[in-house]
């Protein structure tokens, strides 16, 4: 990839397909709400799991070029990490702590690492889960998905502060046992006090014998990416949710089959599904407020504002 040195402040997406993402429509309305003069977005595409040369290329491109200000990283947040962590001056104690890094920021001369997922998900799942959920109903959490966001939604849930209001069991399920090993290493460094079961699983038909057996009220998140950087979904149609279920898909867009199994059999069982709208909202606001280093809300009129912006600049 030839990178060329940007001409006005830009803001870099590094994804798998970011020309289908909204961002590419939202971010120049939300620049001009924003006062963000001049300000640009240019996506990154690479494949998944890419050459570390290749993360490394597009660090040290932005390190070195005065008017690329930053990144949002998305799927490849653990593998840029790996590959680039010593290219970076500061490095957040979030990123730190889970090996990941969704936002590249500079703080003055300095490359600086974060992970912002820990909040942008924290916020979202407080936006749409019941009051004192997990506390009243002794409440499960099933996340499909070892990866950075399984990593940054676990560490949320799990936090002590929240009292009894916290999954009664986290079950992590993969593919990938390399995965499974470091979200375990990572929950660990945390010191998390929850029962956690970490199931390696062959197939989807092995996601669904986990969900079969989730207690009512579950809250059951597809974490894997499927529906949106490759087709399908981590369960088969075969799938039964628990009764009175939370579906959270993170995408908003793709084909969003997990989505569609779960309306299938919403009124039936009784779930509350979500889609991945609102945590795209924080995602993105999170990562334009550190790399332009600008205030940016994340409750009330000011954040309904953004939204509503992005709603009517996707189409």
């Amino acid at each position: 990839m030839i990178y060329r040195p940007a001409t006005q402040p830009t803001l870099y997406f590094i994804g798998v397909t970011t020309a289908k993402s909204s961002i590419m429509q939202v971010f120049p309305a939300w620049a001009r709400h924003l006062g963000l003069v001049d300000a640009v977005i240019k996506g990154i595409d690479f494949p998944l799991h890419a050459d570390p040369a290749a993360y490394r290329a597009a660090v040290s491109f932005i390190k070195a070029d005065p008017l690329s200000l930053g990144a949002l990283v998305t799927t490849h947040k653990i593998d840029l990490y790996a590959a680039a962590q010593d290219l970076f001056e500061e490095v957040d104690p979030y990123a730190r702590l889970m090996h990941e890094t969704s936002c590249i920021s500079k703080q003055g001369a300095k490359l600086a690492c974060h992970a912002k997922d820990p909040i942008s998900s924290g916020l979202t799942i407080d936006s749409f889960l019941p009051a004192d959920h997990f506390a009243r109903w002794g409440a499960e959490l099933f996340s499909i998905g070892a990866g950075g966001s399984t990593i940054a939604h676990t560490w949320h849930l799990a936090q002590r502060d929240r009292g009894a209001n916290r999954p009664s069991r986290i079950v992590v399920a993969d593919r990938d046992q390399a995965r499974l090993d470091e979200i375990r290493r990572i929950h660990q460094a945390f010191a998390i006090d929850l029962p956690v079961d970490y199931v390696r699983v062959a197939d989807a038909a092995g996601n669904d014998a986990i969900l079969g057996r989730l207690k009512p009220h579950a809250l059951v998140i597809n974490a894997t990416g499927l529906g949106k950087d490759r087709p399908g979904s981590p369960l088969t149609d075969a799938a039964r949710f628990p009764e009175r279920a939370i579906a959270w898909d993170l995408n908003y867009r793709g084909d969003l089959i997990f989505l569609d199994q779960a309306r299938r059999q919403q009124e039936e069982r009784h779930l509350q599904i979500e889609n991945g709208w609102t945590y795209f909202i924080h995602g993105w606001t999170q990562v334009i407020a550190e790399v332009f280093h600008i205030g940016i809300p994340t409750g009330g009129p000011g954040f309904d504002a953004l939204s509503h912006i992005a709603a009517a600049a996707k189409g």
